[in-house]
């Protein structure tokens, strides 16, 4: 099984098999850092790997929005420390076009292709491109 995060405020984790089945989703907003380290320990045993997104602040991000979202992005880090999922670290510019699906910032872009991707889940703008991620690191694993 593989892991794709978003590590944003408003991002998630996917829990994927190496057929590319979705196994879950876990929109980090919905869920207490316990609740989610639980259901990571209860995938522990089947996951590879995770990849998670790179971040880096951008032109115009206030003080405020970037401390929150590196206290995201090392909530992340440390909680697959811990759990010693090995991980990589992706640039969205990598995922992104390798999936084909280039958002420069839009959503709907992101949305779309795991729509597509994945027609029967219920794909949100939170949990699409923790599910890019994820199918991302399942073809970089299978080496497609």
């Amino acid at each position: 099984m593989i892991v794709g995060i978003d590590p944003g405020g408003n991002g998630a984790a996917t829990f994927i098999d190496m057929q590319g089945q979705i196994i879950d989703t876990i929109e980090y907003a919905k869920h207490t850092p316990h609740e989610m380290v639980d259901a990571f320990q209860e995938y522990l045993p089947s996951v590879k790997k995770a990849y998670i997104e790179r971040i880096a602040s951008r032109p115009g991000q206030g003080a405020k929005s970037i401390f929150s979202f590196g206290v995201n992005y090392g909530f992340w880090l440390g909680l697959l420390t811990c759990l010693k999922i090995s991980y990589e670290l992706v640039t969205p510019g990598t995922w992104q076009r390798s999936m084909r699906c280039l958002s420069r910032g839009n959503k709907n872009v992101t949305k779309a292709k795991a729509q597509q991707l994945f027609p029967n889940e219920k794909v949100t703008h939170a949990k699409a491109d923790s599910i890019l991620i994820a199918e991302y690191g399942r073809r970089v694993t299978r080496g497609l």
